[in-house]
C-alpha cells in the first residue's frame, strides 16, 4: 500500500512537472509571438516611411518652397497636427505621406496612428487628433448610415455638408483613389475571353471558376447586387476559399474569379490579375481624402492647398502600387 502510495505521488509529481512545463512552454511561444508581431509592425512602419518619402520627393519640395513662403512660419513652427491612421497598411501609408508634406511645409505632426477604423472618427469629434484620412463611402454608409449613392462626386458633396452640419468638419478634395469592392481575373483568362468589364465576365459566367468568400455570396452589395445589375452568374464552380489565400488560389490556376478590394498591393501585378470595371456601378466610391477639424483648418488655411495637392497626385493605381511595396516586404528573416 505503501509503495502504491509512493508511485502515485511519484506520478502526481511527474503530471505537475509536464503541465508547469506546458505552460512555460506556452508562456514562451506567445511571448515569442508577441514580440515577433512588434518587430513586423516596427519594420512595416519603418517600410512605410521609406517608400512614402520616396513618393514625396520631388511634390514635398515644390510644396516646401511654395508654402514656406507664405509668411506664417512662426505660427507653423509653434503648432503641432495631429494626424491619426486607421489600423491597417493602406491608413498608414497615406497618413504618413499627409505627414510628411505638412513637416515638409513646416509644420510639426504627431503621429497617432493604428487607430480601429471603428473608432477612428469619435477620436476626431473628441479632439484626440485633429485629422486623418477617410474614404468617401465609409462616412456614408458606415458614419452617416445614409442609403448607397454611386456617382463619386455625389456622395462627396453629402458627405462634406453632413459633417460641416453635424460636426464642424471639414472634408478637403478627394483623390481619385477608390479602395471600395472589386472583382479580380486572372489576366490569362481576361485576355483568352476578351474580358474588361464585368458586364464581359458575366456572359462568361459558365467558362469561369469563382473563388468565393462564403458572406460574398449572400451579402446584400455582393453576388446578389451583381446579378441584379448584370444577370445571372451561372459559374462553372464556385468554391469558398479564405480571403488571405485568393491570389495563390489563382495564381495555382485553382480558380479565375475572386472579390477584391481595389487598391490591394498584389493588383499591381497586372501579368497575373486584372482588375474588372464595375461599368454598371454597382458598387459605391471609397475615394480617400483628408477630414480635418474645422477649428485647425481656420487657424491654419494653408493646409489645405498643402493636402490637396497630394489628393490631386493620387490615384488607384499610385496608391496600388505603395500598398505593393509595403506589403511584398518579407518579414521572415526577423526570427532564425
Amino acid at each position: 500500500e505503501i509503495g502504491v502510495r509512493l508511485v502515485g505521488s511519484e506520478m502526481c509529481i511527474r503530471d505537475s512537472i509536464y503541465t508547469m512545463a506546458v505552460a512555460r512552454q506556452k508562456k514562451r511561444q506567445s511571448t515569442q509571438n508577441k514580440e515577433e508581431s512588434f518587430m513586423k509592425l516596427k519594420l512595416k512602419k519603418a517600410v512605410i516611411v521609406a517608400v512614402c518619402l520616396a513618393m514625396m520627393t520631388s511634390l514635398a519640395a515644390c510644396q516646401s518652397k511654395e508654402n514656406k513662403d507664405g509668411g506664417s512660419e512662426g505660427k507653423k513652427e509653434e503648432a503641432v497636427i495631429r494626424v491619426g491612421s486607421k489600423d491597417f497598411t493602406e491608413g498608414m501609408i497615406v497618413s504618413e505621406v499627409y505627414s510628411l508634406a505638412l513637416e515638409d511645409a513646416g509644420y510639426k505632426v504627431e503621429r497617432v496612428f493604428d487607430i480601429a477604423g471603428s473608432v477612428i472618427h469619435t477620436s476626431l469629434i473628441n479632439d484626440e487628433i485633429d485629422m486623418y484620412p477617410e474614404y468617401t463611402g465609409t462616412a456614408l454608409l458606415s458614419v452617416l448610415g445614409m442609403d448607397v449613392i454611386t456617382d463619386p462626386q455625389k456622395v462627396y458633396d453629402t458627405v462634406k455638408e453632413e459633417y460641416e452640419k453635424q460636426f464642424q468638419l471639414t472634408w478637403l478634395d478627394y483623390s481619385q483613389a477608390n479602395d471600395g469592392q472589386g472583382l479580380v481575373i486572372r489576366t490569362a483568362v481576361a485576355n483568352e475571353l476578351g474580358i474588361k468589364t464585368i458586364s464581359d465576365m458575366q456572359k462568361h459566367a459558365s467558362e469561369l471558376r469563382f473563388a468565393s468568400q462564403g458572406e460574398f455570396d449572400e451579402r446584400e452589395d455582393g453576388i446578389p447586387a451583381l446579378e441584379k445589375a448584370y444577370g445571372k452568374l451561372d459559374w462553372k464552380s464556385s468554391k469558398i476559399y479564405d480571403n488571405g489565400l485568393k491570389y495563390e488560389v489563382l495564381s495555382n490556376d485553382e480558380a479565375d474569379v475572386a472579390p477584391v478590394y481595389t487598391t490591394e498591393g498584389q493588383l499591381a501585378d497586372k501579368e497575373q490579375f486584372t482588375l474588372l470595371e464595375d461599368d454598371k456601378k454597382v458598387w459605391p466610391p471609397y475615394n480617400l481624402a483628408p477630414v480635418i477639424q474645422d477649428s485647425v483648418l481656420e487657424a491654419h488655411p494653408d493646409i489645405a492647398d498643402i493636402l490637396n495637392k497630394i489628393s490631386a497626385s493620387m490615384d488607384t493605381e499610385s496608391l496600388t502600387a505603395l500598398n505593393a511595396r509595403v506589403d511584398t516586404v518579407s518579414y521572415t528573416h526577423l526570427r532564425a
